[in-house]
């Protein structure tokens, strides 16, 4: 008997959706709805010349079947300044932390349990109709929070990553690197594609000029049994929150941390003995087996996910899920519906 095929990460959404509009200068109310397609002017800005960003988070049912949002303060932080730099309007951090609350409410009974979780997705989007505004930002939006119970993002479960290594393009675009905007997903699609049909590969890692970078969803990091590596952030790629969770925990768990720049050479280098991981909301921390650089397979460590990968993993999950103390405060409470 053949096992059935679970549903692609992030396809199945829940049924609620919280939405706002920004008209005349101001945020309106927002309200809970049923999930359905937004009424958008074909000449909306965001259709136009893609004044989209996003968010992604998770929020996790405890043993005792309360809700918790995994560093949601962080990521409001990370949505207001990505609204900043592509000049679409900044909703405010109370406004966007109770329209959050809402949309969860809204479908709590859909939040799974562990190792599952419910993935949070905010979106913001430019809604001016005018064809002609490529000088100007979006004096109207709307700002939308979609829900989607997840369990691995990678089909077949936890296993060794194969992943490309880019060592021409980008994966985003430099003026909003930084930012969890389309446009820098859209930018890294063709190299993954090519990625994927030309060596079957998961996932690419972008490192132009041979320097490494990010993957096209996820942050990237170095581990071995006494110390990690990532690149130090200097606005070049987007500022991973599980990447900076990983970057704080990890000292308190007997590592080095070496923030700095390293190239594909060194990478290559390191992974002869040690592991990588790609790090990230969706990804968790998911070991690497394999790379494919200019063509060759190179093997990460043993090929298999390794003992740091694993420990740090189960580290990070512990704290969202209620199953270690949450020594970092982290972990943010969904009150329940007209509860403070």
């Amino acid at each position: 008997m053949s096992t059935p095929k679970l549903p692609k990460f992030g396809s199945v959404l829940a049924k609620q959706m919280a939405i706002a509009w920004f008209r005349d200068d101001a945020w309106e109310s927002f309200s809970i709805q049923e999930l359905q397609p937004l009424p958008l002017h074909p000449a909306s800005h965001v259709l136009q010349f893609g004044s989209c960003l996003f968010e992604g988070f998770k929020t996790y049912r405890h043993p005792d079947d309360s809700l918790y949002i995994f560093r949601l303060s962080r990521h409001v932080e990370r949505m207001r300044n990505s609204a900043k730099m592509l000049s679409l309007p900044v909703p405010d951090a109370d406004f966007l932390i109770d329209m959050v609350f809402a949309a969860v409410n809204a479908n709590r009974e859909e939040v799974p349990r562990a190792p599952k979780a419910l993935y949070v997705r905010p979106v913001l989007i430019g809604t001016s109709p005018m064809i002609a505004a490529s000088a100007f930002p979006s004096s109207d939006a709307c700002l939308y929070i979609l829900t989607s119970p997840v369990g691995d993002l990678f089909a077949g479960g936890a296993r060794p990553l194969k992943i490309a290594v880019d060592g021409v393009h980008p994966r985003a675009t430099p003026q909003i690197a930084a930012a969890k905007a389309g446009a820098n997903y859209a930018a890294g699609l063709g190299p993954i594609l090519a990625g994927k049909r030309d060596h079957g590969v998961d996932q690419v890692l972008f490192a132009p000029g041979g320097e490494v970078h990010e993957s096209g969803g996820s942050g990237f990091v170095l581990l071995r049994d006494d110390a990690i590596r990532v690149k130090e952030f200097d606005g070049s790629f987007l500022p991973s929150v599980t990447r900076d969770s990983i970057v704080i925990m990890a000292p308190d768990l007997g590592y080095q941390v070496v923030e700095h720049r390293f190239t594909i050479d060194e990478m290559l280098e390191w992974t002869q003995e040690g592991e990588a991981a790609l790090c990230g909301t969706a990804a968790v921390l998911s070991g690497i087996g394999l790379l494919v650089h200019e063509g060759k397979e190179y093997r990460v460590g043993t090929g298999e996910i390794g003992s740091n990968t694993l420990r740090l993993r189960k580290a990070l999950t512990d704290i969202q899920n209620g199953l270690a103390p949450d020594e970092y405060r982290w972990l943010t409470k969904v009150p329940l519906p007209h509860s403070k």
